[in-house]
C-alpha cells in the first residue's frame, strides 16, 4: 500500500491510497459517507489474490483532499480521472459503497470509453426520485438537506457525528438506530477500527460529509451527470438488513440503467455486505471484454 498525493490544475490536493500491484487491473474505490481513502483497505488482500488493485480515493474534504464547497457529483469524476491519468491507467472498473456508488456511476457516465465496469455496494440512488417515494426515503439525512446554506449543513453534521466522529456510535433513543446486527457485529471486529487508525473519514471534521449531503440531495440528486451514458456491465449488490440505505434504492438503480445485474444478500446489512466485494468484481471481470 502507498499513500499519495497530486495536485490538480486548480491547485487543490487529491489524496489517494493504492493497494496492489501496478499488473494487476485497477479499481477507483469511492467511499462511503463519512468515509475516506482507506475503506478499500478491508478487502485489498482479497482483491490482491484476484488480481485486482484497489485504488482508494479521498472526496474533497475528507482525508487528505482538499475541500470543494459546492462540489456537485460529477464534479468528482476530474479528481477520480486525473488519479487515473496519473497513474497511467487507461481502463479501469470503478467500485463505490452507498454514498459512493453515485459517484462511481457518475465517472461512468462521464468517461464510458474508459470504465470497464462499476460495482456498487449497497449505494445511493437518484435522491430527486427517492425522496418521493415512501420505501426509498432517507429521513436520517433530511436534517442536512433541508438547511439553507453550507455553513448551517456542516453545524447539523457536527452536530449529528461530533466535530470528529466522536458521536458516530452513540445510541440516541428518539432515533431509529442506523446498524442492524450484521452491521454491528461488522463494526465490534477489530479489524474494522484497525482499518482507519489515524481516523482520515473525519481528518477535516465534517466539511467532506455536508457536501456529499448537498451534492447528492434531493434538490440535486444526479443531475449533474446522464445516467443513460452508463453502457458498460453494472453490478449492485445489496444488504437486505440494511438500515442506512433502503433497497428500493438498488432495485431503482438497476431498473434505469441498461446493463445491470442486482444481487441482494439476507445475512448483510449496510457495511458487512463489503463481504462479497472482491467476488462480485471477479464476476463483473467475467462479464468484460479486457482487450477491447
Amino acid at each position: 500500500m502507498t499513500h499519495q498525493k497530486i495536485q490538480t490544475s486548480d491547485g487543490r490536493t487529491l489524496s489517494f491510497a493504492d493497494y496492489g500491484k501496478p499488473s494487476d487491473i485497477a479499481v477507483l474505490c469511492c467511499h462511503g459517507g463519512p468515509g475516506s481513502r482507506m475503506e478499500a483497505k478491508r478487502y485489498a488482500q482479497a482483491a490482491s489474490e484476484a488480481s485486482f488493485r484497489l485504488i482508494g480515493i479521498d472526496r474533497p474534504g475528507y482525508g487528505g483532499t482538499t475541500a470543494l464547497p459546492g462540489r456537485s457529483i460529477c464534479d468528482w469524476t476530474h479528481d477520480a480521472l486525473a488519479i487515473a491519468n496519473h497513474l497511467g491507467l487507461q481502463k479501469f472498473f470503478t467500485q463505490g459503497n452507498s454514498t459512493g456508488g453515485s459517484y462511481s456511476l457518475a465517472t461512468a457516465s462521464v468517461a464510458p470509453e474508459r470504465v470497464l465496469g462499476v460495482l456498487v455496494c449497497c449505494g445511493m440512488s437518484d435522491m430527486s426520485w427517492a425522496n418521493e417515494v415512501d420505501e426509498a426515503r432517507m429521513d436520517n439525512a433530511l436534517p442536512i438537506w433541508n438547511t439553507p446554506d453550507r455553513n448551517t449543513a456542516i453545524a447539523v453534521a457536527a452536530d449529528q457525528f461530533g466535530d470528529k466522529g466522536e458521536k458516530m456510535m452513540e445510541i440516541n433513543p428518539d432515533v431509529p438506530p442506523l446498524f442492524s446486527p450484521p452491521d454491528m457485529a461488522a463494526i465490534m471486529d477489530p479489524a474494522f477500527a484497525a482499518n482507519d487508525p489515524t481516523n482520515e473519514s473525519f481528518a477535516q471534521g465534517v466539511v467532506g460529509y455536508a457536501d456529499d449531503r448537498i451534492a447528492d440531495g434531493p434538490a440535486n440528486g444526479w443531475s449533474s451527470f446522464d445516467i443513460s451514458r452508463v453502457r458498460c456491465p453494472v453490478i449492485v449488490i445489496h444488504g437486505e438488513q440494511d438500515w442506512i440505505v433502503p433497497i428500493a434504492h438498488a432495485r431503482h438503480t438497476v431498473s434505469i440503467l441498461k446493463n445491470a445485474e442486482l444481487r441482494t444478500f439476507p445475512e448483510h446489512g449496510h457495511l458487512s455486505v463489503g463481504a462479497e466485494a472482491v467476488n462480485s468484481l471477479i464476476d463483473l471481470r467475467s462479464k468484460t471484454d479486457l482487450s477491447a
